[in-house]
């Protein structure tokens, strides 16, 4: 199965999405001002700090990042951007990030915060198209942590390729940027010299939709030492970027059908895999299929059918409050507040 083709009516929503989110970057009276995600307590403190927030924190290591505004959410919160330089895999990318309210919460200071590594679908360049604030992902997880259905992740959002000419499946395919590389190690690293995180991998996951569902799904089951979990909706589940013919071994390396036999096979660490499709897309058998053969042992799986959804974002935000947030939130790390 091959999706990773849009048609001409999903590209012109895509389209669409990428120049609300452009329009509505314009018009932010403070786009391209600085911004800080700086700990409300300082470092010194931070790192005197005793108890179990501390004892299961990482603070941010630097070299900290220079930051822009690119949107600013109606609770205040900013959407920040940056180029990063990854240091592992050579490619220089934009990587745009949000911390929710309880970030800057005092009561949290001393605590790591949840990370969710959020991917697009399409060319994924030089935008990820969740950066807007038209699709609403950073406001519907501030307000479901608000109701208690979602933890108060950070959302880093990376571009997915490294141009618009081809989809690279999130990997290291020989004589080609390491988008691989730049996504499972650059990025993380990147999170860690910036942000209050957690060490253990129950505080890091994806989510994506279409590739970008894809790549996050392989991710997790590529590194599950590091990974804990990931949202895809409309994802494929086998590598199919053209740019792997000749390279087979390779692209069997970063098929998650052979990566979840192996995690199954050798009996964990658990993965939490919660996928999403439309009624209106296809794709749904080939799910159904994954999870009846790969969704076991180690390797746990459920589906969230949206009735009348499609093969878009605008489906599969509103349709993560049916579920897959709160199964995700609750197999991961929620901050710990201050006693």
């Amino acid at each position: 199965m091959n999706r990773r083709r849009p048609s001409p009516t999903a590209l012109a929503a895509t389209a669409a999405a990428l120049t609300s989110a452009l329009l509505l970057s314009a018009c932010s009276s403070d786009e391209g001002a600085p911004v800080t995600f700086d700990s409300p307590t300082s470092s010194d403190t931070a790192r005197q700090a005793k108890g179990p927030a501390a004892d299961k924190t990482r603070l941010p290591t630097g070299p900290r990042s220079q930051f822009t505004t690119e949107n600013t959410l109606e609770d205040g919160t900013k959407i920040g951007v940056t180029t990063l330089k990854g240091k592992k895999s050579g490619f220089t990318g934009k990587v745009w990030v949000w911390a929710p309210k309880q970030y800057f919460d005092p009561k949290y200071a001393h605590s790591g915060f949840p990370v969710l590594i959020a991917l697009p679908g399409g060319p994924g360049y030089p935008n990820n198209y969740w950066m807007g604030t038209d699709l609403k992902l950073e406001s519907s997880i501030a307000k479901w942590s608000k109701e208690g259905k979602s933890l108060p992740f950070i959302v880093v959002m990376p571009v997915l390729n490294p141009d618009a000419k081809n989809y690279y499946d999130g990997s290291d395919i020989p004589g080609q940027p390491k988008m691989g590389t730049w996504m499972t190690d650059d990025v993380p690293d990147f999170v860690k010299a910036n942000f209050r995180t957690f060490k253990s991998r129950d505080g890091w996951a994806f989510m994506g939709s279409s590739s970008g569902g894809f790549v996050g799904l392989k991710s997790v089951l590529q590194r599950p030492e590091e990974f804990r979990a990931v949202i895809a909706s409309g994802p494929d589940t086998v590598p199919d970027s053209p740019l792997w013919a000749g390279h087979e071994k390779e692209r069997q390396a970063n098929n998650p059908e052979r990566l979840a036999r192996h995690l199954i096979d050798r009996n964990g660490p658990e993965v939490d895999i919660a996928f999403q499709i439309g009624t209106k897309e296809s794709g749904q058998a080939n799910l159904r299929s994954f999870m009846k053969t790969y969704g076991k042992g180690p390797v746990k799986t459920r589906l969230n059918v949206i009735q009348g959804g499609g093969h878009n974002a605008r489906s599969y935000v509103p349709a993560m409050a049916d579920g897959p947030i709160q199964w995700i939130s609750q197999h991961m790390q929620a901050p710990i507040p201050s006693s």
